[in-house]
């Protein structure tokens, strides 16, 4: 009965983010309880694996004790303490020097958010204000790359190129430009990987040149394009991309949101492609999605010329809840548990998932597998040899994911086909292969799907 009154309620009040309101009206809310680990639990009881994290966020996992009373003694010491008038708390202070000691380079200078979004979004002021103080205003265009994801917020989701976030809002806009994306499965120049390097630079070479050099401010990108599908580009191209902006004077923001914290491998993928951007983003994993946090790192030539920009005027950009005490010490007592094992086991239980997913290449409907770390995907196709997708008929998003659901397994399931994967780094190797399993169990269901064998028959 409660389970039904929950449902009720949240029809009736509850807006969901990224749904359709009348086909959540109608399928009704699915309700999560409890969870532990990499396991899950629904009000009925039924456990489920988490292979998504939340939203690609519990990195650590669910129910660690030492992140529930960290958060509860900041809460009984301190619950509030704001960022502005030169105020602050010890947690946000000393969470800002773990990370810089942490990060990539000179990125010596920290800025929290709520989130990712608006981590993203602080950028873009930032970036504004940046050339503004170097006295070249006219450095105003924003580029990034198709099947991105940089957030939700009104500018943010222009750099986004998904056309979800674009329908009915009125966006991108005029200056904010899009080059292809790497894409090595569907990339037409092909899959060999200095090939498509190549290709990215000529494309954004060329959208440098319509643009005008000197009207280009900074480029965004994702070192794996998450929401577009977990495109994983060649390695050495996000290098590349970060060493042309550098010769145009470009500024270069990596977008870890996704893949910071352990997702891929290192604590910041940044590191494992050897370069130093101008800002990161990060969010999700800083506080392993236990409360919300997201930060932005910023290199020192850059924090020199705001400051030195702003002499002794406000930089007049900041939130409420910017270096939340308790989001604060959440993240120290995360990123503690990151380096006391989680990281250690998530590049052990990556290898265990890349090579589980591998092995499911012999299924009819698997076109390809791709990843790094615990950050996966694999990609449903018709037609091996032409790479034709499932038919929009078969509602991949939806069926699919309930599939899994039913199988007792939580994926991310993209409109084209494409099944997205990012457990906890804590999860053991039963954790993995039942993850396997079940997607294997999965695909069998799809390959039943009589829209789908309309297709192959």
């Amino acid at each position: 009965m409660l389970a039904n009154s929950l449902i009720e309620l949240d029809r009736a009040h509850l807006v969901h983010p990224v749904s359709s309101y009348r086909g959540h009206e109608a399928l009704g809310v699915r309700v999560l309880k409890s969870a532990k680990g990499a396991t899950v639990t629904e009000a009925s009881g039924r456990q489920l694996i988490d292979g998504f994290a939340g939203l690609w966020c519990v990195n650590a996992g669910y129910g660690h004790d030492s992140i529930v009373e960290a958060a509860a003694r900041q809460m009984r010491e301190l619950p509030y303490a704001t960022a502005y008038f030169d105020l602050g708390s010890e947690p946000a202070i000393r969470l800002a020097s773990e990370l810089a000691e942490r990060a990539p380079g000179d990125l010596n200078h920290v800025f929290f958010t709520l989130g990712g979004s608006d981590a993203v979004d602080s950028t873009i002021r930032f970036v504004r204000y940046y050339w503004n103080a170097r006295g070249e205003p006219k450095r105003d265009q924003f580029i990034s790359i198709e099947q991105g994801y940089h957030g939700s917020s009104v500018v943010g989701a222009g750099l986004t190129a998904l056309p979800a976030f674009h329908a009915g809002f009125g966006i991108p806009f005029e200056w904010q430009h899009k080059i292809p994306s790497p894409y090595p499965y569907r990339n037409p120049v092909g899959e060999d990987g200095n090939t498509i390097i190549a290709a990215s630079l000529a494309a954004l070479k060329a959208k440098i040149e319509e643009i005008g050099p000197e009207r280009v401010a900074a480029f965004y990108a994702e070192p794996i394009q998450g929401s577009g599908g977990v495109i994983v580009p060649p390695k050495g191209w996000i290098k590349a991309i970060r060493e042309l902006c550098r010769e145009y004077g470009i500024l270069f923001i990596a977008d870890e949101v996704i893949t910071g914290f352990g997702r891929t491998g290192p604590l910041f993928a940044c590191a494992d492609e050897d370069i130093v951007p101008d800002f990161m983003t990060t969010a999700k994993g800083l506080t392993s999605g236990y409360v919300p946090m997201g930060a932005v790192f910023m290199a020192d030539h850059v924090y020199d010329v705001i400051a030195d920009g702003a002499g002794a005027a406000a930089v007049g950009h900041g939130y409420t809840y910017s270096a939340h005490p308790v989001s604060a010490a959440v993240a120290l007592e995360v990123l503690k548990l990151y380096e006391d094992g989680l990281l250690d086991n998530g590049i052990k239980a990556g290898a265990r998932l890349m090579t589980g997913l591998a092995s499911l290449r012999d299924h009819p409907l698997v076109g390809d597998v791709r990843g790094r770390g615990m950050l996966a995907a694999i990609e449903l196709v018709v037609d091996k040899t032409k790479k034709t997708p499932l038919p929009a008929s078969a509602m991949p998003a939806r069926r699919v994911f309930d599939r899994a659901w039913d199988n007792g397994l939580i994926i991310r399931a993209f409109a084209n086909g494409v099944l997205g994967y990012a457990p906890p780094l804590c999860c053991t190797d039963g954790d993995v292969d039942a993850i396997i399993e079940r997607t294997r169990l999965t695909l069998d269901q799809t390959l039943d799907d009589p829209d789908v064998r309309q297709v192959l028959a």
